[in-house]
């Protein structure tokens, strides 16, 4: 054996051991697939990956993704290994509190992981959303001789990942799209928690994959670098996105767990984790152990990145004397900056007591942004001329028109919401996914995500409550919105006529913190007459009071979101004609409410007043919390049913009448204090 390849060989082993001690150590992960996939990733890390550990966040670097997230330790080591702000004591406290190693990788926390994996799937379907913001930023300022992007996708994706639902509908989306930087090695082992494959996943993978539109390539040995690395080559050279199959063996090298359920997702304990060592001709002790020779070949990983991007950076100078207006666009947008003067293009909407859909003025938003905002791009899940998200006199993002704006998502919620966690993690591009609020279900895994990473996607939600009518209680949400309030990180808003609308996005686009949910009706709301109310949108601010109405000050709140709010502005005033003294307020985000000071929280929701009263198109949970004990809420805590959205909206009370019957209950049991 020559000295290159005893290198390599040890290398090989470092990210293995390295990996088996971590789970071995915190007594606690998954040590199968890094044993098994330790030669695929070396071939990827050594040979083909472009990158700069002492700058992760490089725009123009190649990305891995470790799809099956469960094997983290498999990515910490080759950070580790490679550069990255990831040192050995790290490494030690794998799944410990407080480390930069926690049990599946997470976007924003350390330094080189290009996305949340572990949910099995996501990674898969992200990195198409990677590709597809990728190809729009190359299609926009790549000019002849200055391919400032042209990036490739490499993972490592599982058996669970091609399980799951949700990478059918990206693979199938990927593959009609011919989205060819997708490089993807399958560790095709053959086992999954509770045994074979043979149990449950019995399908040709690879027809499977070229009936989607792939190349798929076969490397009949996982540990076969060259022919990893030749199979990798032949799949930059096609067009389509590419599936190698590798066959290979979960924890490889272990005496009796070698290629069996126990080596997934637990421990290898020290006799069998030793035997392990002893087979593969490497020291028992110490543990954590990494050669000299292969510290420094690792380390040239350091040196080679840093005159990637130096090259990139002077090809950048010269690109910005042939193309200064692009290259200014390039720095704004890399910085994550909005356009100068962009807000002023938000539309103004008339008072009009006929008004309009939400939706629809959210789409007339779009529109008048789509011109001045060249980074905004999205689609829906196959229901735009309903969910109003189509970009006039855009191109389509097609593979014909990689510039296009326009995503076709076709009929797979959860592949979008994947993809659009994907393009988020694209710097300079801001996307966004649309659908019914009832089908955001289907996307949940992908949600959940976007606000654990706090990726700034916006989420489009149409046809938000039983107003959609005679579709009937399958497509009526009562329980969604809800259900979005609990995620940690995630701003829902709920605006209540087309100027709140404008003023919602203008959050969304402003606030890149985390996600947004913008949930919107079907039916037409009216646009208020601000002329007795407060002159302009609070919505910033997630609550702000419409209108003190009364001669006095007010002794009722009145509190509502979206469609109900124009309900309660009718109840307000009809109470002020009977002598009351009430508080309106339009409530449309509870997390942008709950982000503001306690002065203002109080100014808006002042303690002493007890009585109060929330009216939501939704189940009333979670609304006590700002109605307290002695207030009401009025909502629908069951399903919808199919009829005329006006035949609802009486039949489950919500009403003005309604309203001023709940008033008069719950005043005759509220004592006031002194004002």
């Amino acid at each position: 054996m020559n000295t290159a390849d005893s290198i390599q060989n040890q290398a090989i082993n470092t990210i293995r051991f390295l990996s088996a001690d971590g789970v071995q150590k915190a007594n606690s992960g998954h040590p199968g697939l890094p044993m098994g996939t330790a030669a695929i990733a070396f071939t990827i890390w050594t040979r083909h990956l472009r990158h700069n550990p002492s700058n992760p966040h490089w725009p123009a670097r190649d990305r891995f993704i470790l799809s099956g997230g469960h094997g983290s330790m498999l990515l910490y080591s080759l950070l580790h290994l490679t550069g990255y702000a990831l040192s050995i004591e790290q490494l030690e406290q794998f799944r410990q509190w407080g480390s930069l190693t926690p049990g599946h990788p997470e976007y924003g926390h350390t330094p080189g992981v290009e996305t949340t994996t572990g949910p099995l799937g996501q990674g898969f379907a992200n990195g198409a959303g990677m590709a597809i913001g990728l190809n729009q930023l190359a299609a926009h300022f790549n000019r002849p001789g200055f391919n400032l992007f042209q990036p490739y996708i490499y993972a490592i994706v599982t058996d669970g990942d091609l399980m799951e639902g949700v990478t059918a509908e990206a693979a199938s989306l990927a593959g009609h799209l011919r989205l060819g930087q997708l490089i993807y090695l399958y560790d095709d082992n053959r086992i999954t928690i509770e045994g074979s494959t043979d149990l449950t996943f019995t399908e040709d993978r690879a027809k499977r994959f070229e009936a989607y539109g792939w190349q798929v390539l076969h490397v009949a040995d996982g540990n076969d670098v060259q022919a990893i690395d030749e199979a990798i080559q032949q799949a930059k050279s096609d067009p389509r996105p590419s599936l190698i199959i590798c066959r290979t063996h979960i924890g490889f090298g272990l005496p009796t767990r070698q290629d069996t359920a126990k080596a997934h997702g637990e421990p290898p304990g020290d006799e069998e984790l030793d035997g392990a060592k002893r087979k593969l001709g490497w020291p028992v002790e110490p543990r954590f152990y990494v050669p000299p020779e292969v510290e420094s070949f690792f380390c040239q990983a350091v040196e080679r990145g840093a005159a990637l991007e130096a090259g990139w950076n002077r090809m950048l100078a010269e690109y910005r004397t042939a193309y200064p207006d692009l290259a200014k666009e390039l720095d704004r947008r890399l910085a994550g900056k909005l356009p100068e003067g962009w807000s002023a293009k938000l539309p103004e909407f008339p008072a009009d007591a006929k008004g309009m859909a939400t939706r629809a003025a959210s789409g007339t938003v779009i529109n008048a942004l789509a011109g001045i905002i060249p980074e905004l791009t999205g689609g829906s899940a196959d229901l735009a001329p309903s969910t109003n998200t189509l970009m006039k006199g855009i191109a389509d993002f097609q593979p014909e028109t990689p510039g296009g704006r326009n995503l076709h998502f076709g009929i797979r919620e959860h592949g979008m919401g994947a993809i659009v966690n994907g393009m988020s993690l694209v710097p300079g591009i801001i996307p966004y996914g649309a659908t019914f609020l009832v089908f955001s279900d289907y996307m949940r895994g992908a949600i959940r995500v976007s606000a654990l990473s706090k990726l700034p996607a916006i989420w489009i939600f149409t046809h938000d409550s039983i107003g959609v009518g005679e579709d009937g209680p399958t497509h009526q949400p009562v329980e969604q919105m809800m259900s979005l309030r609990l995620i940690p990180g995630m701003k829902v808003i709920r605006p209540c006529d087309a100027n709140e609308t404008a003023q919602a996005w203008k959050v969304a686009l402003e606030d890149r913190s985390g996600p947004a949910a913008l949930i919107l009706t079907r039916q037409a709301l009216p646009t208020l007459d601000r002329s007795a109310l407060s002159p302009a949108s609070g919505l910033e601010r997630g609550a702000y009071v419409l209108a003190d109405i009364g001669d006095g000050a007010p002794d009722l709140i009145l509190m509502a979101s979206g469609s109900e709010v124009s309900l309660v502005v009718e109840a307000g005033f009809k109470l002020a004609a009977e002598g009351r003294n009430v508080r309106v307020v339009s409530f449309p985000s509870w997390e942008l409410f709950e982000a503001q000071d306690a002065a203002y929280r109080e100014s808006v929701l002042p303690q002493r007043i007890k009585a109060r009263i929330a009216v939501e198109a939704g189940v009333t949970t979670g609304w006590q919390k700002w109605v307290g004990d002695q207030g009401s809420v009025i909502g629908i805590d069951r399903f919808g049913a199919s009829a005329p959205a006006k035949i609802l909206f009486e039949q489950y009370g919500l009403t003005v009448n309604h309203i001023l019957d709940e008033t008069q209950r719950i005043l005759n049991g509220v004592e006031f204090t002194e004002k």
